[in-house]
């Protein structure tokens, strides 16, 4: 009995490709798109895309394009096919703009930009550029029912702004470039004033305002520890609590020594 079921899974399996590849090779754009719906309804939307890669410059202008196009979205989207997913619809909202389909493709182009995105590590330029196509869709679409998940969108993408800022003033506090890395915490803070990172960046400022000033020459030195006392200052006003409190009260301990020690040799 298994050996006959195997046998008549391979005949379908093999009927199936065959007929597809029967469509395929059609001169009949109606049987295509015909196929090409059922396939899409039946989620193999592989094979339904190359159905309607065939077809979709042949139905420009006619009643049948705005669901053709939708569909044809709608697959490289499901593929995972981002890149083309969200110019697609994008192109489909710009052609039809009074359709049923445009909000949710709207929503679907945004989401494309946003799938896109790389981790934080990576270049910026595309995050930059998601951010920007899903503020657009909360712009035109305000009331949507995807507005929730838009938002939640931005804020993911903007922490990766962060997050990569953020990491690039770390890094220059790791590899001992002080002044470096008190200049980026310095226009970190500036540019994301509300950032969950912000402790964090308050206390690597600490750090490196304090290697910078132990590290100086007699004549830099004090004005430095002002610098990095002030700094303190500004953690523990901003995070009285900090998970850093014990570092930088070790660290301010070892800084006002430093100025008493240099006092004495002036």
């Amino acid at each position: 009995m298994r050996k006959l079921v195997y046998i008549l899974l391979s005949v379908l399996v093999l009927n199936s490709c065959s007929d597809f590849q029967k469509v395929m090779k059609s001169e009949d754009i109606a049987l295509k798109y015909k196929k090409g719906e059922e396939l899409f309804n039946e989620g193999k939307y592989k094979k339904a895309n190359r159905l309607f890669e065939q077809i979709v410059p042949k139905y420009r202008g006619k009643p049948q394009a705005e669901k053709l196009m939708y569909m044809h979205s709608m697959c490289f989207y499901k593929l995972e096919q981002y890149y083309l997913s969200g110019y697609r619809f994008e192109q489909f909202v710009k052609s039809y703009p009074n359709s049923e389909k445009a909000e949710e493709a709207a929503f679907l182009s945004a989401k494309s930009y946003y799938e896109e995105s790389p981790i934080y590590s990576k270049d910026k330029e595309e995050t930059v550029k998601a951010i920007e196509k899903v503020q657009l869709f909360i712009n035109a679409y305000p009331n949507s029912e995807y507005a929730e998940q838009a938002n939640v969108l931005v804020k993911e993408l903007d922490f990766k702004l962060e997050k990569k800022a953020f990491e690039i003033a770390k890094q220059y506090n790791r590899i001992y470039d002080y002044k470096a890395s008190i200049k980026s915490f310095n226009n970190f803070l500036l540019d994301f004033p509300g950032s969950s990172l912000k402790e964090d960046a308050l206390y690597y400022r600490f750090n490196s305002e304090y290697n910078l000033a132990v590290l100086s020459v007699p004549e830099l030195k004090d004005a430095r520890i002002a610098l990095a006392l002030a700094d303190y200052k500004t953690l523990l006003k901003a995070f009285p609590n900090t998970k850093y409190l014990e570092e930088a009260n070790e660290l301010k301990e070892a800084l006002e020594k430093e100025r008493t020690n240099n006092e004495i040799k002036s």
